[in-house]
């Protein structure tokens, strides 16, 4: 069965698939050979993403039961001058676990926070706050580098992509962008802990799917 551009813009929207088109305006093959191999590629970042993202928040958490003295630090946002702010997702997470009515316990409030939200807290403005004890999640950062700053920037960095792939947004166009970004990845998941770059690398795809997709858009 071959599927054609009216195929692929009636199922997947013509708004979508005009990008590919669009690079691609004399090779329909080559277009649709390029959206699929971006759908790939979102595949093949999985293990880097969920191994950061579950890794970064479980190392925050560790730290910030240690600065509030208990299980539910979360519930000391809104009584601590400064972090006030960071309270609305908290309320947010309240609500989708209440509706579905379970009972918000630490660990479902903390599995319900999103990535904007652990990220937010290497902003400048919770510098003087929180700082101090966050740098602590990164105990293989070399110590010259461990600023605040080297460790929200990669991180805000890694929220803009990780939510690209998520929503089904285009990140094949610049593979060697898209190389640097994996590579960042993993160096922040070094941070965290030393030995799991080496346990990702036994099945991260990541290297293997970018040749292949090189590959074949070099030869339509």
């Amino acid at each position: 069965m071959e599927l054609d551009k009216t195929f692929f813009e009636k199922v997947f929207s013509n708004k979508r698939m005009e990008k590919y088109f669009s690079i691609h305006p004399d090779n329909e093959a080559l277009a649709i050979t390029h959206y699929r191999c971006n759908v790939e590629l979102s595949k093949a970042f999985y293990p880097c993403i969920s191994t950061l993202e579950i890794a970064l928040r479980n190392a925050i958490v560790r730290e910030l039961q240690t600065l509030f003295g208990r299980e539910d630090w979360y519930t000391q946002l809104s009584k601590t001058s400064g972090l006030a702010n960071l309270n609305h997702y908290i309320t947010t997470a309240n609500k989708q676990i209440s509706g579905r009515r379970e009972l918000a316990t630490p660990s479902k409030i903390i599995a319900e926070l999103t990535i904007s939200f652990w990220v937010s807290l290497f902003n400048s403005e919770y510098k003087l706050i929180l700082w101090q004890a966050l740098r602590r999640a990164f105990p293989y950062m070399p110590k010259p580098q461990r600023q605040r700053k080297n460790v929200s920037a990669p991180l805000n960095r890694f929220r803009r992509f990780r939510n690209r792939v998520f929503h089904h947004e285009p990140i094949c166009w610049d593979l060697r962008q898209v190389q640097q970004i994996h590579n960042e990845i993993l160096q922040t998941i070094g941070w965290i802990n030393k030995d799991l770059p080496t346990w990702i690398g036994s099945f991260d795809p990541v290297e293997d799917t970018l040749a292949s997709i090189r590959d074949r858009l070099s030869k339509e």
